[in-house]
C-alpha cells in the first residue's frame, strides 16, 4: 500500500509541476527539461524515504524487545509484591492481635492514670502550694483530657506531682508571689508557708486565691497572739517556733476571724445591753469601792483587838468603845440603858458596813430580768423577719436570735457575779459586826461586874 500512495504523491507533485512549469516555462523544452529534473529530485526523496523507514523499523523492533523485557521484569515483579503483601497482610493481623491482647491491661491502666491525673488536678489546684509551682495543673489537664496511652515519662512525671505535694504539705518553704490587699491592689511580697495548711506574711495572714494562683490578705485579722505567732515564724532562721496551723486549709481560718469580738457582741444586744452593762458597771465600782472599806476597816478592827485600852477613833471597834467608855458617869448607869447605849453604838457602824448591799442585791436581780427583756425583743425581731420574708431563712433569723441569746448571756453575767460578790461582802461585813457584838458584850458585862463590886463593897 505504501509504494502505491507514494505514487499517487508523486503524480500528484508531478501535475502541480507541470502546472507550474507550463505557466512558468516559454517553451516545451524548458518544461521537458523541468519534467526530468522533477522525477530526480522525486526519486531521490522516495529513496531517502525507505532508508529512514527501514532505520526507524529496526529501532522499532528493539524498543519492542526492550519493552517486553520490562514488562516480563514487571511482572515478576508484581508477583514477588503480592506475595510479600500477603505474607505483611498476616503479619499485621498477628501483631494487631497481639497488641490488642497487650493493650487489655494497658486500657485498664489509661483509666486509672487518666481518672488520678483529673482527681489530682482538682486537689492540686486548690492547694496553695500551687502558687509556688504553677504549671503543674496544666500538665495534670492534658494527661487527664488525652485519647492516647500515657508514655512512660508522663507517667513517671503524675507520679513525680504527687510525690512533691505529698514533700512539700510537710515543709516550711518561703516564696516570693504576688499577694492581694484588701483594697483589690495587688504586690511582690515574701510569703511563708506552712505546707498547704496556712500562709502569711509580714505579720499577717493570707487566704489562697486559686482562681489566681496567688494570695490575698485577709480582710480581718485573728487575735494579736496569732499575729505574734506569725511574726516570730517569718523572722525565725532555724529551730522550733510556734505557729498556728489550719488542717481544713484556710476554711477554719477564715471561720475564725468572722467571729465578732466582745464589742461586736455587745453591740448586737443594742439598748437593752448597754442598760445592763450600766448596771453591772455600777454594780463592780460600788463591790470594788465597798470591799477596799471593807478590807481596811477589818484590818484597824484587827489592830485595834491588840489594843483594847487605847480605843481610837479610827475604826469602828474603837469608837464603840470610846462611846461607852469616854464618859465616867455611864459606868453607873442601869444595864439596861448601857446595854442600849452599846447597841446604839454598834447600829451606828452597820449600815456603812453593810453599804451597797442592797445595791448589789438589786443588780443580782435586775439583771437576770433585763436580760429577759432583751430575749423577748430579739425573738420579736425575728418572728418579724419571718413575716416579712415568708421563710424562715437562718441568715435572716440569726440577728433576732443573736440579739436574744446576748441580752440574756448580759443579764447572767453580771448577775452571776455580783452574787457571788455580794455573798463575800456580805461576809466580811458580818465578821465586823460580829467583833463589835462580842466586844460590846464583853464591854457591858465588865461594866455590870464593875457596878455590881462597887455596891457590894
Amino acid at each position: 500500500m505504501r509504494p502505491f500512495q507514494a505514487l499517487g504523491v508523486a503524480l500528484f507533485g508531478l501535475q502541480i509541476g507541470l502546472t507550474a512549469s507550463a505557466n512558468a516555462a516559454k517553451n516545451l523544452d524548458e518544461l521537458l527539461e523541468q519534467t526530468r529534473t522533477a522525477r530526480q529530485q522525486e526519486s531521490q526523496e522516495n529513496a531517502e524515504r525507505e532508508r529512514v523507514f527501514q532505520a526507524n523499523r529496526d529501532q522499532q523492533a528493539a524498543l519492542l524487545a526492550q519493552v517486553e523485557e520490562q514488562r516480563k521484569a514487571a511482572e515478576a515483579q508484581s508477583r514477588q509484591l503480592s506475595a510479600q503483601y500477603d505474607a505483611n497482610d498476616k503479619e499485621i493481623a498477628a501483631l494487631g492481635q497481639t497488641l490488642r491482647d497487650r493493650a487489655g491491661n494497658l486500657g485498664e491502666l489509661f483509666g486509672v492514670t487518666r481518672q488520678v491525673a483529673g482527681d489530682t488536678a482538682t486537689t492540686l489546684a486548690q492547694s496553695m502550694i500551687a502558687a509556688q509551682f504553677p504549671d503543674r495543673e496544666e500538665f495534670l489537664r492534658t494527661l487527664a483530657a488525652s485519647k492516647e496511652l500515657p508514655s512512660s515519662l508522663e507517667l513517671e512525671r503524675l507520679w513525680y506531682e504527687i510525690q512533691r505535694e505529698m514533700t512539700e504539705s510537710g515543709r516550711v518553704a518561703r516564696l516570693r508571689t504576688k499577694i492581694v490587699e484588701p483594697d483589690g491592689s495587688s504586690r511582690d511580697a515574701e510569703v511563708v508557708r506552712i505546707g498547704p495548711f496556712i500562709a502569711m506574711s509580714e505579720g499577717t495572714y493570707l487566704s489562697y486565691l486559686s482562681g489566681q494562683k496567688s494570695f490575698a490578705v485577709l480582710s480581718r485579722q485573728p487575735p494579736a497572739e496569732f499575729l505574734r505567732a506569725a511574726k516570730d515564724l517569718q523572722t525565725a532562721q532555724s529551730g522550733t517556733v510556734r505557729a498556728a496551723v489550719d488542717p481544713s486549709h484556710g476554711v477554719l481560718l477564715n471561720l475564725y476571724v468572722e467571729r465578732p469580738n466582745v464589742w461586736e457582741r455587745i453591740r448586737k444586744g443594742q439598748f437593752v445591753g448597754y442598760v445592763i452593762i450600766v448596771v453591772g458597771i455600777l454594780g463592780a465600782l460600788a463591790a470594788l469601792y465597798q470591799f477596799l472599806f471593807l478590807l481596811r476597816t477589818r484590818l484597824t478592827v484587827k489592830r485595834q483587838l491588840r489594843r483594847l485600852d487605847t480605843p481610837t477613833p479610827d475604826n469602828p471597834l474603837g469608837r464603840v468603845l470610846l462611846a461607852f467608855k469616854g464618859d465616867p458617869t455611864r459606868i453607873e448607869e442601869e444595864a439596861e440603858v448601857a446595854e442600849l447605849r452599846i447597841s446604839e453604838a454598834v447600829l451606828r457602824e452597820v449600815p456603812r458596813l453593810e453599804r451597797f448591799q442592797a445595791f448589789l442585791r438589786l443588780a443580782v436581780a435586775a439583771g437576770p430580768l433585763l436580760g429577759l427583756i432583751g430575749t423577748v425583743i430579739g425573738m420579736i425581731i425575728t418572728f418579724q423577719s419571718i413575716t416579712e420574708s415568708g421563710s424562715s431563712d437562718p441568715k435572716l433569723m440569726a440577728t433576732g436570735i443573736g440579739q436574744a441569746m446576748i441580752a440574756t448571756v448580759l443579764g447572767l453575767g453580771i448577775a452571776v457575779p455580783l452574787l457571788f460578790v455580794n455573798a463575800g461582802l456580805t461576809a466580811m461585813s458580818r465578821q465586823i459586826v460580829q467583833i463589835l457584838d462580842e466586844q460590846s458584850t464583853g464591854l457591858l458585862a465588865e461594866s455590870i461586874e464593875k457596878r455590881t463590886g462597887s455596891h457590894a463593897a
